[in-house]
């Protein structure tokens, strides 16, 4: 039996009269989003003096993962702004691969130094909510790689249709990049960032990680959204 669903842009069904305003908006939007996520990470490392003490490696490290790898992981197979949007499907994939790749092992890094230099100050491990949140997010993420490897290889889950498992995909890794932009709002509010960042520079930062979250919300669920087809 046919399958009800197709996958098709939400853009397509937009007017000729708005098409070149809404494409250009969307346009300037993905290119915030690269500029915001790269903005993010460097301000961050700069705030946290890497190599001063063991901690100081932990933001950078995990800027670097969520803030910039994955964001741009997930903006170069945008079609509107990406500096990628000449390469082919099959080269934007591999890149795709290339970024996650260095999510993990940054992310790995970041979580190494965190628990030396807990250990090294005696303090207790997974007292925070930020804590609780960074070790989901980190086991989401390496879900997420398991299920990219099945789309690589489809025969490792019995599904019918490879659209299905690509939904999935999509769905599972925009569900982890919202968590991760959960765990980094959350390290806001830590004592180290109260302590550093104060004032309007603070809000600042607390809203910064908000508009990437938006720009891959709705590049996925634009790309991916399922839509009944209209039977006349």
């Amino acid at each position: 039996m046919p399958s009800d669903v197709e996958y098709s842009p939400v853009g397509e069904a937009l007017g000729l009269r708005d098409y070149w305003l809404y494409v250009w908006l969307r346009r300037a939007a993905v290119i915030a989003a690269h500029v915001t996520g790269l903005g993010l990470t460097l301000l961050i490392s700069l705030l946290s003096r890497p190599g001063t003490s063991l901690f100081s490696w932990h933001p950078v490290c995990m800027s670097v993962a969520y803030c910039l790898c994955m964001t741009e992981g997930i903006l170069l197979f945008s079609a509107e702004g990406s500096p990628f949007c000449f390469k082919s499907r099959k080269c934007k994939v591999r890149l795709h691969w290339f970024c996650q790749a260095l999510v993990l092992i940054a992310a790995a890094t970041g979580l190494g130094f965190m628990l030396a230099s807990k250990n090294v100050s005696e303090l207790p491990h997974l007292v925070t909510w930020h804590s609780w949140l960074g070790i989901s997010t980190l086991a989401a993420t390496v879900l997420q790689a398991a299920c990219g490897i099945c789309m690589i290889f489809p025969k490792l889950l019995p599904l019918s249709s490879p659209l299905k498992l690509k939904l999935y995909h999509a769905t599972c890794g925009l569900v982890v990049y919202l968590l991760a932009t959960v765990t980094v709002v959350s390290a806001m509010f830590s004592d180290w960032f109260q302590a550093t960042v104060k004032g309007v520079a603070w809000w600042g930062f607390l809203l910064l990680p908000l508009f990437p979250a938006l720009v891959v919300m709705n590049q996925i669920t634009n790309a991916h959204l399922p839509r009944k087809k209209i039977t006349r």
